[in-house]
């Protein structure tokens, strides 16, 4: 039997529709992600913490859920909104459904609301803070108008590990103590928000994988003998992390680094470059992104709300690749030491997989500067 539920947003708007997953109320940024499959990835992606997720492909959960494809240890969004939920999935790979997966991590969703108004709206207005709830539409407003704002949380602290610990393709092994073993290139990865296919594309390369936490300072992660660093994705604000972009600063030319999406602005502002807020973002599978040594078109996977601003890059810093959407940057490179940054996903999960060559060209990195 469905419960109604009404999404209120911050604007007055009112969106109902049925309940589904954890019968409890929500709140969180809303924003919209235009991928056509991949929502077990989307919901378990840790730079969603604190958002509500609308997916405007129109039916979701027609393949169920399975073990394999978790991208962190949990669900992180804050709520799922979709047009129409699937309770009949048909998968071979198929242990559960979209509702009892949301039910096990207590995460609420709402259907059968009109997502392409709700994404329309969300393109004209910016995204906006929504509150979803059983309640009288009034009440939440004004419940809404009391909730700490998104930009101003500091979400990579809940998701990022507390410990550290060597990758071992999907079970956590303790932190290596003792030194890579001739011809592995270690590679520590600073968790703000780390989906694991990036730790999956790295061990397949051949390389030793050790996940740190976020916070684990430049003494502590030279101290472990890296030969790169990679900078995770992950939710939230880049201002608010100014302890992490110091930690950055003081790796910037001491071994090589690779930064993705919010590591990409952690990166930029280490270095000193300016960060700002999109209207709406960039969610979804099909962003053209062009390279601007090569001149190649790349569709890629993306999930950002903010982005690197292009004027006054500090000196030997320059912007490599740009979105052709809206010419927003994602890509820098130094012109002498070894960093580069993107901002979209070169792993995907979901979304094409044509950047994955980027782990390739980090690797390259290292072993030029190891010589």
């Amino acid at each position: 039997m469905t419960r109604p539920v009404h999404l209120v947003l911050e604007d007055g708007s009112v969106f109902t529709g049925d309940s589904f997953g954890a019968p409890r109320d929500s709140w969180g940024e809303v924003v919209f992600n235009t991928t056509m499959t991949g929502y077990q990835e989307v919901l378990t992606d840790p730079s969603y913490a604190g958002q509500m997720v609308a997916l405007t492909y129109p039916l979701v959960g027609n393949y169920g859920i399975n073990r394999s494809d978790f991208e962190s240890r949990r669900i992180q969004v804050s709520a799922l909104i979709v047009r129409q939920h699937c309770d009949l999935p048909s998968h071979v790979s198929s242990n559960m459904t979209l509702d009892a997966f949301l039910w096990e991590y207590n995460i609420p969703g709402i259907s059968g609301i009109d997502t392409r108004a709700l994404t329309r709206r969300l393109r004209t207005r910016g995204v906006m803070m929504g509150l979803l709830t059983a309640d009288n539409p009034d009440a939440a407003l004004q419940r809404l108008r009391e909730v700490p704002r998104y930009d101003n949380l500091d979400f990579v602290s809940a998701v990022t590990t507390p410990d550290i610990y060597a990758w071992d393709g999907g079970e956590r092994a303790g932190y290596p103590t003792v030194p890579a073993p001739a011809g592995v290139r270690r590679i520590l990865v600073t968790d703000v928000g780390v989906k694991y296919n990036i730790l999956r594309l790295l061990q397949s390369r051949g390389c030793e994988v050790v996940a740190v936490p976020a916070y684990t300072s430049a003494a502590e992660l030279l101290a472990m003998q890296p030969d790169g660093v990679l900078l995770s994705p992950g939710p939230g604000a880049p201002e608010l992390l100014e302890r992490i972009v110091g930690n950055v600063r003081q790796l910037i030319g001491r071994v090589p680094i690779m930064g993705i999406c919010l590591g990409h602005q952690l990166a930029a502002r280490a270095l000193g470059a300016r960060t700002y807020k999109l209207k709406f973002g960039h969610r979804g599978g099909n962003h053209p992104v062009k390279d601007l040594a090569t001149g190649r078109v790349h569709i890629t996977a993306q999930n950002h709300g903010y982005a690197v601003a292009a004027d006054n890059l500090p000196a030997g810093l320059e912007v490599s690749q740009i979105n052709l959407n809206d010419n927003t940057v994602e890509g820098l490179r130094h012109r002498e030491l070894p960093l580069f940054t993107i901002q979209y996903h070169s792993e995907a999960s979901p979304g094409p997989q044509d950047n994955e060559y980027l782990f390739d060209r980090f690797l390259h990195l290292i072993d030029d500067a190891n010589g």
